[in-house]
């Protein structure tokens, strides 16, 4: 089977009540390999249970997720579940980053946590992904809290980016950035993903946004949980 054509992640008929003023649903939902997609109507707090819902941090109340083939209701342990926790890249503001360490070093924690005396391959391997996601040489020196939001969150692209996933989980990854900074991330992330075939699925408010950085966007209709396609757009990058 090609690779475009199997499925890295499937929802079917999913719903799940996290105490929102309705429960997520989503009727069904199909994302393949190399492929990008963009959801439109689901806020920051839905869009985190669909994550976690993804990556086998919670399971639907209703429903099957599947995730390369395997639905989650099977993941049962630790290892397993970091099994599959580790085939996602996640931007997300819950991910935890230490704004007293540097850019540099906050790049080097997935990788090792010997980020005070940092060898020289690690090192390289930081500057390998600050050139990839674009954070310029001289600012991965400075303390991450000093850093504007696109840069941050050029960080959090980076630390997904770093073990090499499959497929990359955004969660309304342009909601601190100007319009231009917001277009020329769209661009970066569409580029890292085509050159490293993987997978993207984003989660936005932002029409414009989501256009630039998915080949398909999606609204979701929360009441019934469909998904249509939203109207076309200009990519204007």
């Amino acid at each position: 089977m090609p690779e475009a054509a199997v499925p890295v992640v499937q929802l079917l008929g999913v719903t799940k009540d996290y105490h929102g003023l309705r429960p997520l649903r989503i009727r069904e939902l199909t994302l393949h390999a190399g492929r990008s997609l963009a959801l439109l109507g689901l806020d920051a707090a839905m869009a985190g249970v669909l994550v976690d819902l993804l990556t086998a941090g919670s399971r639907p109340d209703t429903g099957d997720v599947l995730v390369f083939g395997e639905s989650t209701s099977v993941v049962t342990d630790r290892e397993r579940w970091l099994a599959v926790l580790d085939r996602f890249g996640l931007i997300s503001e819950r991910g935890v980053m230490l704004e007293q360490l540097t850019a540099e070093q906050n790049l080097a924690i997935p990788l090792s946590l010997a980020v005070e005396t940092m060898s020289a391959e690690l090192r390289a391997a930081v500057r390998r992904l600050a050139d990839e996601v674009r954070i310029p040489a001289g600012r991965l020196a400075e303390r991450l809290g000093e850093l504007p939001a696109s840069l941050k969150l050029r960080v959090r692209l980076g630390r997904a980016l770093a073990l090499d996933p499959q497929v990359l989980l955004a969660e309304h990854p342009n909601a601190a950035m100007s319009p231009d900074e917001a277009q020329a991330f769209a661009k970066d992330v569409s580029n890292i993903a085509g050159l490293r075939r993987m997978a993207t699925l984003t989660c936005t408010a932002d029409r414009r946004f989501a256009h630039a950085i998915a080949e398909q966007v999606l609204v979701l209709q929360p009441a019934s949980g469909e998904l249509k396609a939203a109207a076309s757009w200009r990519r204007w990058i």
